[in-house]
């Protein structure tokens, strides 16, 4: 999702003048675009703005402005902190910026935004085009969370759950299909909790689905609570949606899950997963988890173990609990580190297990690869799979935004490496 707001930051700041620079030492503004999900995040803004401060200890100083959900939950901490920062701008300001650019290069008056105003921002994106220009490009349809499970920062940093118009996502999606994507990945911090007056997420799927050139369809964040029949039906007949459910379970245990408050339980996930299994088999499973959630026993963690035998997730990430001010967890007694790391590096184990088992079952095999860009190296072509695994293989430039068939010849936990099976592969409208 950052991914997709910074581009759009750039969409707008081009109206002022602004254009990207690709030599560090040219700028004369800096934005940083940040992540809140754990406080290694947040550090990380602060170590990049030290960098920062030395490249331009001899230069003039440049414009600096940090945004997204570490601005929104830490604003007034950072302008204190850090007096290198000019402007703070919460990620339901982005649509502010110039205006707060325009305004700080008169005044020279440090300032804050972070009111959550996600109507007025998504209506002000609308009116200006989104030039994305590559193969596989995201598209936020929804922002926000009402869950508030216990230990995430979401609903502070990104305000109330908010669904886009069903019709201004779609002429987003034109622009972005006819500026040459051929995939595009539907976000959302509860993605499939999208609804615009009674329009779902599968109806937004089917929509889609009649864009001629475009040929993948994902989606991700989703909550289990979320994943709905008219969701899960979408899957017995799309062509273009990818069998690649990512669905984040934090834990294998009720007994985290109700901590966590996360309003599900491993049945009801399960009765999810083999829903969607009995619709289609080759459907695979991603997740996330948190280890070490504060009262997690070691009978909890086998209970994830047995949850990651029993759905063989494909790619999952996973990570040490780690508390968010002002969350209801932030407060709670922390499990010890050394034991924390030990749980993570078992759980992690069995997770590239599987993941090293599923690329191994395709050696010798022949899939489809959407062709995505050439390696910065310029050697080989990179593409991803219907499941997210990136592919390398050697082939022309032409092959980019098409959809070819590659044989794999080995693999490692991450990359599958092939070669190009079917040059006939025909050209995409």
């Amino acid at each position: 999702m950052n991914e997709y707001d910074s581009n759009r930051i750039y969409d707008t700041v081009k109206k002022i003048g602004y254009e990207k620079t690709e030599t560090y030492e040219d700028a004369n503004c800096y934005l940083l675009n940040t992540c809140h999900i754990r406080d290694k995040a947040k550090e990380k803004v602060y170590h990049e703005i030290g960098r920062v401060k030395k490249i331009f200890r001899s230069k003039s100083k440049p414009l600096v402005i940090v945004a997204g959900c570490v601005a929104q939950a830490e604003h007034e901490e950072m302008l204190k902190r850090e007096p290198y920062i000019d402007l703070v701008l919460g990620p339901q300001a982005y649509h502010k910026i110039n205006d707060t650019i325009l305004n700080y290069q008169k005044k020279k008056y440090k300032e804050e935004e972070t009111e959550f105003d996600a109507i007025a921002k998504f209506e002000y994106l609308s009116k200006i085009k989104n030039n994305t220009n590559k193969v596989s490009s995201f598209l936020t349809i929804q922002e926000g969370c009402d869950k508030f499970c216990n230990f995430c920062v979401v609903p502070y940093t990104r305000g109330p759950e908010y669904s886009r118009p069903f019709n201004q996502i779609l002429d987003e999606a034109k622009q972005l299909v006819d500026s040459g994507s051929k995939e595009i990945i539907l976000l959302g911090q509860n993605v499939n909790a999208y609804d615009f007056e009674g329009l779902r997420l599968s109806n937004l799927i089917l929509e889609l689905e009649k864009f001629p050139s475009l040929k993948r369809i994902r989606y991700m964040t989703s909550h289990p609570n979320d994943m709905t029949d008219d969701l899960i039906n979408v899957y017995k007949n799309s062509k273009k949606l990818m069998p690649m459910v990512h669905l984040p379970v934090q834990s294998g245990s009720d007994r985290i899950l109700k901590l966590m408050n996360r309003k599900h339980t491993i049945k009801e996930y399960l009765e999810i997963f083999n829903k969607l299994k009995r619709i289609n088999p080759k459907i695979e499973f991603s997740s996330d988890f948190i280890i070490a959630y504060p009262e997690e026993s070691e009978s909890d963690l086998n209970n994830t173990l047995a949850l990651i035998d029993k759905i063989n997730f494909i790619n999952s990430f996973s990570f040490i609990f780690s508390p968010r001010p002002g969350t209801a967890a932030s407060s709670l007694p922390i499990i010890d580190k050394k034991v924390s790391l030990e749980r993570l590096e078992i759980t992690q184990k069995k997770l590239f297990e599987n993941q090293i088992k599923m690329n191994k079952s395709l050696e010798n095999t022949i899939i489809n690869v959407l062709v995505e860009n050439r390696m910065e190296d310029k050697s080989k072509l990179f593409g991803r799979s219907e499941y997210m695994t990136s592919v390398l293989f050697s082939g022309n430039d032409e092959l980019i935004g098409k959809i070819v068939k590659v044989k794999i010849l080995n693999s490692n936990k991450n990359t599958l490496f092939g070669e190009l099976a079917d040059q006939t592969d025909k050209k995409v409208a």
